[in-house]
This record gives structure tokens, C-alpha cells and sequence, in this order.
């Protein structure tokens, strides 16, 4: 039901894993014509205006365009009907099996009868900041969504049988606010968005509701308000889960500064909670390195639970008992790191999980493993030395694997769930992009600080590298520890702008810094509390390794960029390592994080806390936040720094770069300050700094004049 892309657009293909066979999904150019007579407009077979279909009742499809238009064809006479508009589509979740959507209006929760579209209110007491179902505004895109008209889906959660909802009531009354200036003509316009800081006394909170989506009867969980958690919607809802049966529901919450996590069980008829399991740690306990899906399941037995732990330094599963919360075997052990749970069979006792840090492998590469519920009989059912991406069928009996590597284009293949090799469906050509003069990235290998932990990262190398010439190099960079700087390792023709940078004429290089996720958990803490750290000992420490086995390495032209938690990690690196950086470009930057969302730098940082002491020079008290803070390092600044950032940005408040730019001017630092009006948070590969920053590093790093009035797709001579 996804497409599969050919040169000119896509095409949608069916396969039978059980007979082995592929053919198209349809006749794409009899149903471009029926869509275009249909629609009064043209449409070409491999340029369908969808990318996803579903089979409706009468056996043709039913697709969705991307102005949320639904279509019906039928593919005996091939005829479309349509458009029915469901502009509230994204806004709803639908209940299994259909008949019924949720969504939230004006701070409470509603139903549509999606046959007759007749709405239900369910909740009537929802206020303002109060409100039911309603995604948090806090981080991370509350201005850009209201700005762009989006409004995000509820946070709630369908019983099996359609029959009850389970929601939060999110509170944000008492949370302070930031505000945003929009530049029009005449007066600005102010707007305000919820948006806790750390060391804020009232921080948002949620309590769980479950409702009767026919009688619209409400019952509020017997448990004390939970810590909200930011992002477009909260991501507890990734991990909530009902019962078959529909009588209980599960969820799990942290503590504010993440030192816990824990289990919830709670009756859905009388809301009777109780606490299952409560995991401490000594610095923030997670249930998966990668944020979410979070890696702990309810059996349909009613009788045991998988949890995720790194109580052992590597994420792993182990299999409780529900109604004791006692641990009764471990599922997986060894050193790699348990990704994802994909699929359980109660019955049979098994369990299929992605898992990375395979031996002999590169360490992110992602895996399919099958392994007993009792941890018995561990295996691998994706053999091939690459990233696997797994998608499975409805049935749970076979699954597609694609699986590529960052300089091998993907190959996709059907495999049954015990991982035998059922059919090959495609293998991408590259032909196309080899002609156009595209290069691989190239794989390398370093030690980090402790000279014993490898390390893995990409380098990109301009066309035609001559190895008897110096490059000045580019250090990209993303910190963690949520996220990282080379992301996945599959295949990504453009991975960002970094091998056009590399053909003007430098050397790019990227790696996973400790610190980063993806790895063990002691790998993964190495800065808890000092975030200022940024894993940059291990970026210069690579570049200096990789100038040593190639000379054509300038390790005397230096830059490095980075954008959001790469923006303060590039700052920080031409600010701590000024001899060694030369020059910075910083986008969007959280520059201190005491002016960024209290449950990231809580997470990482710790709970603000002050010493009692006073800095003499700054007249302010000493805190536990001073070590991360650029602006505390501007008197650092030796080469050359261009910051920038979009006022408003929803995500990282301006007031971040504000202070960093406040405390140069103070020091009498030359710098450069790039200011976005209207501009949200992702501005980092668009065109015109995408140029700004070229040019820069052109500039400053080879000391030639890049080319004036330089636009995208025009010959440059």
C-alpha cells in the first residue's frame, strides 16, 4: 500500500508472499484516466496524487490526497468517485473497526459518527490550558501550527472494541509563557504560548480520563497529576495501552527529572490505579534510547509484562509478573542495545524485536531478531551486514525488509516470520545518480576520548579529491543525547547539503560522539550534568585522528556548524576549543539551557539547583546550569562566528541567542548575526542561509570571495 518509486514518480505493487508472486496493485494508467475524468484534472500513471491507499468494502481502493480529499475507485469498471472533503481528517483518530472518530474542540473531547458526520460532545468542563485531549503547548511548534492553521491530533487512546477512550486532561493554566513578535506592517503581533523553564515552580501536569464514546459517561483515574513531557502531542501516548478486553487501561509516566519511570494499571469502570513497577536511577532512566515507541508491553493474558531496562548498562527486556510487578526471567542479554518491540506471540512464546550493536557489524545498523519469552533460542532473522527497515503485513506472517547501508543502495525482499527469504521485490538502481557526479559518503572508524570505545561517522569528499592538496575541514555536528550527528544508516542520497558543501572545496566529516543514544548506557550518560561538554573532546580528538591517516586534511582550517542542539554545540566548540575552530556558524542555538523547556535540560542536566554562592564578577548566584552556558565563554572567542536564528522559532525562544549575542558585545568580540523574521525553527537547509553559510565558510575557512547574488539552479561561472 506504499509506493514504489521509479524514475518520473511511483508505481504500487502487490505482493503474495504465500504464492511468491508480484505483480502491479492495478491498472495506473486506466485509473490515472478514471481519476482524471473523475476530477476534471490530469493525472499520469507513475504521478498518482497518493502515496497511500487502502482496499474499501467492495474491493477497489480508497486514498486520501494530500489537501485531505478522499476518493473511492473501483477497480472492476474503473470509475472514481469523490471528492468527499475530510479537511478534520488529521485532526481525529479513528476507533478500530471504524464507525467512530475522536477530536478535541475547544479544550474538549468530541466524537463524529463517521457514517452520518453527526458530533458528540463528551466533556463539558474543559477550560482554557485545560483541556481535554489537547496536544501540549510548551515545545515544540505551538506558534508555527497556529501560524500555519495545523491543528495536531488528540491524545487519546481507542479500548479494542471501539467502546471507551482514554485521554489526558492537560494543565497548563499556571505555566508561565513566552512570547513571540511577528513582524507585519505596522504594529507586531504578539504571540503567547505555555512553556515551562527548568527551576519553574508549576510545570505542566495531565490526569487520565477514560469515556464512553456512546454514552459519553467519564471516569478519572484514581492517580495523583503526572509531569507532562514535551512535543507536539505528549509522548506517554506512545506507550499507553488498553487491555482486549477493554477493562483496564496501562500507561507509564517519569518523575520530573526522569530519576524513575512507572507502570500504571487502572481500572476503566471505577478508575482504581495502581502502581505496577517503578524503576530509579542514577541519572535519567529511559524506556528506549530513541525516545519512543516505548519498549514495555502488556500480555494479553492479563498476567505478565515486558519491561525495558539498562539496569545492566545495555537496553534489554525482562518479563514480570503483572500482579506482583517481581521479575521472573530476563527475555535478552549481552552487549547490544534492544530497539523496538515489532511483534508478540503469547501463544507460541515469542518475541521480535529490532536490535542494533551487533557484533562484527557496524553498531547502528538495525536488525530483526525472534527470541522466546523465557530468553531462550535468540535469532537472527535479517542476516545481511546492513540497516534493516521492517515493515510487517496486517497478519503478523510476513514482513518486507529493506535493508541498505549509507554508501549501498537499498534492496527490498519479503521474508515470512521466520525470517526465510521468500521473495526479492526490488533493488534500487543508482545509475542515475553516479552519472550526475554523486559521490558516497565514506565510512570511518575512530577511538573516542577513552582510547578504547570506537567510534562510528561519515565523511564526504568533493569530486576529483587531489590528494596532493590541502582542505580545510567541516565538523557537522548534532550532541545528543537525544539525538545524533550521522542519524541512520541506511541509504540517504543527500543526507542535508554535506556533499554539496564538500565540492566547494572542503572536507565534511560527521560521527556519533559519546553522549549520543544508540549505544550502552554508560556510552550514552558521559556528560549527564554538563551538557556543555556536547561530546566535542570526541569530535576534535576524530579530526585529528582522520588529519593523521590522510595529509590532505588541513587540521590548520577548521570549521564546524550545527543547528538547534548543534547550533550551542557549535558555538561551544569554537568557544572551548578556540585554537583549534576557526570558524563557527551556529543556527537556532540553545545557548543555556535555563532559556530551553524545563523536561529537556532537567533530563540531561539535572533539576536547577543554586550553591548559595555568588559570582563576583557577574553579581548573579552560582548554579549547576553555569557549566553549560556559552554565553559564560565569550571572552573565548578567537575566530569567526556567524549566529543566526528565526524570531519565531517556537521551538529554541530567540532570548537563547540574545544572551550569547549580549554577552559578546559586552566582551568587545567581532561577530556576525543573521536574524530570520518570520521564520520558525527548521531553517537550517533553507535556500537562502543554506548560501549564507557556504559563503561563510568559503569566506573565512579558504579565503576566497564566494560568487555575489548567488542563486540556487542558475550556472555560476
Amino acid at each position: 500500500r506504499k509506493p514504489n518509486q521509479v524514475f518520473g514518480g511511483h508505481e504500487f505493487i502487490m505482493i503474495d508472499a504465500a504464492a511468491r508472486t508480484r505483480a502491479t496493485a492495478f491498472d495506473h494508467d486506466r485509473l490515472a484516466a478514471a481519476l482524471s475524468e473523475a476530477s476534471d484534472e490530469n493525472h499520469e500513471a507513475t504521478d498518482l496524487p497518493f502515496d497511500e491507499f487502502e482496499f474499501n468494502a467492495s474491493g477497489g481502493i480508497r486514498f486520501w490526497t494530500d489537501t485531505y480529499e478522499r476518493w473511492d475507485c473501483d477497480l472492476g469498471a474503473y470509475r472514481c468517485t469523490g471528492p468527499d472533503s475530510i479537511a478534520e481528517a488529521t485532526h481525529e483518530i479513528e476507533a478500530p473497526g471504524g464507525g467512530l472518530a475522536v477530536f478535541s474542540r475547544d479544550e474538549n473531547l468530541w466524537v463524529r459518527d463517521t457514517g452520518s458526520d453527526e458530533e458528540r460532545q463528551l466533556s463539558t468542563d474543559g477550560e482554557a490550558h485545560w483541556g481535554y485531549g489537547v496536544a501540549p503547548e510548551g515545545c515544540c511548534q505551538e506558534i508555527t501550527n497556529r501560524r500555519s492553521e495545523f491543528k495536531p491530533p488528540p491524545v487519546a487512546e481507542w479500548s479494542p472494541d471501539g467502546r471507551r477512550i482514554a485521554t489526558h486532561r492537560y494543565n497548563e493554566q499556571e505555566v508561565e509563557s513566552l512570547h513571540l513578535l511577528e513582524t507585519a506592517t505596522g504594529r507586531p503581533i504578539l504571540h503567547s504560548y505555555k512553556y515551562a523553564l527548568p527551576g519553574d515552580s508549576i510545570v505542566p501536569t495531565w490526569e487520565l480520563y477514560m469515556f464512553d464514546a456512546e454514552t459519553g459517561a467519564s471516569v478519572k483515574a484514581d492517580y495523583e497529576p503526572v509531569v507532562g513531557y514535551f512535543g507536539g502531542a505528549d509522548t506517554t501516548w506512545h506507550a499507553a495501552q488498553w487491555t482486549p478486553e477493554g477493562d483496564r487501561v496501562y500507561f507509564s509516566h517519569h518523575s520530573r527529572d526522569f530519576g524513575n519511570q512507572t507502570l500504571v494499571e487502572v481500572d476503566a469502570a471505577t478508575g482504581a490505579s495502581r502502581k505496577v513497577i517503578v524503576e530509579s536511577g542514577d541519572t535519567w532512566v529511559e524506556l528506549n534510547q530513541l525516545r519512543t515507541p516505548y519498549n514495555w508491553q502488556v500480555l494479553d493474558n492479563g498476567n505478565e509484562f515486558i519491561w525495558f531496562s539498562e539496569q545492566d548498562d545495555w537496553g534489554h527486556l525482562y518479563l514480570h509478573d503483572l500482579n506482583s510487578g517481581e521479575l521472573k526471567n530476563r527475555i535478552t542479554e549481552g552487549s547490544w542495545l534492544v530497539l523496538d518491540i515489532q511483534q508478540i506471540d503469547p501463544e507460541a512464546g515469542q518475541i521480535w524485536l529490532l536490535a542494533s550493536n551487533v557484533a562484527g557489524s557496524d553498531p547502528y545498523f538495525y536488525y530483526l531478531y525472534r527470541v522466546g519469552l523465557d530468553g531462550e533460542d535468540l535469532q537472527l532473522l535479517t542476516p545481511e551486514p546492513a540497516h534493516h527497515t521492517i515493515s510487517w503485513s496486517e497478519s503478523g506472517e510476513f514482513f518486507v525488509d529493506t535493508f541498505s547501508t549509507p554508501d549501498t543502495p537499498p534492496v527490498s525482499v519479503v521474508r515470512d516470520r521466520d525470517g526465510e527469504l521468500l521473495a526479492r521485490l526490488e533493488e534500487t538502481s543508482i545509475t542515475a545518480l553516479r552519472e550526475a557526479g554523486w559521490n558516497p559518503p565514506v565510512p570511518f572508524t575512530v577511538k573516542a576520548r577513552d582510547q578504547i570505545t570506537d567510534l562510528h561517522g561519515l565523511m564526504y569528499l568533493p569530486s576529483g579529491l587531489d590528494e596532493s592538496r590541502s582542505y580545510p575541514v567541516l565538523n557537522y555536528l548534532y550532541p545528543g543525547p537525544l539525538g545524533s550527528s550521522v542519524g541512520s544508516r541506511r541509504f540517504l542520497p543527500s543526507r542535508g547539503d554535506k556533499q554539496a558543501v564538500a565540492e566547494l572545496g572542503f572536507i565534511v566529516v560527521e560521527v556519533d560522539a559519546m553522549g549520543t543514544p544508540g549505544r550502552s548506557k554508560p556510552f550514552h550518560d558521559i556528560y549527564y550534568g554538563n551538557m556543555g561538554d556536547n561530546g566535542l573532546p570526541d569530535q576534535v580528538l576524530m579530526i585529528r585522528q582522520l588529519a593523521e591517516r590522510n595529509p590532505w586534511i588541513d587540521i590548520d582550517r577548521v570549521g564546524i556548524w550545527g543547528h538547534s542542539g548543534g547550533g550551542f554545540a557549535s558555538t561551544a566548540g569554537i568557544l572551548r576549543y578556540p585554537d583549534f575552530y576557526k570558524v563557527a556558524v551556529s543556527s537556532a542555538g540553545n545557548h543555556d539551557n535555563r532559556n530551553y523547556e524545563d523536561d529537556w535540560a532537567e533530563r540531561w542536566q539535572g533539576l536547577l539547583q543554586y550553591s548559595g554562592e555568588t559570582d563576583p564578577v557577574r553579581e548573579v548566584k552560582v548554579s549547576n546550569y553555569d557549566n553549560q552556558a556559552n554565553q559564560l565563554l565569550a571572552e573565548n572567542l578567537q575566530g569567526k562566528l556567524l549566529l543566526a536564528h528565526g524570531l519565531m522559532d517556537s521551538n529554541v525562544h530567540p532570548s537563547s541567542t540574545m544572551l550569547l549575542v549580549e554577552a559578546l558585545i559586552q566582551a568587545e568580540k567581532d561577530f556576525d548575526l543573521l536574524i530570520l523574521p518570520n521564520r520558525g525553527h527548521g531553517f537550517l537547509n533553507s535556500r537562502y542561509f543554506m548560501k549564507r553559510r557556504w559563503d561563510y565558510f568559503v569566506e573565512h575557512l579558504q579565503q576566497r570571495r564566494p560568487p555575489v547574488q548567488f542563486r540556487f539552479g542558475e550556472n555560476i561561472p
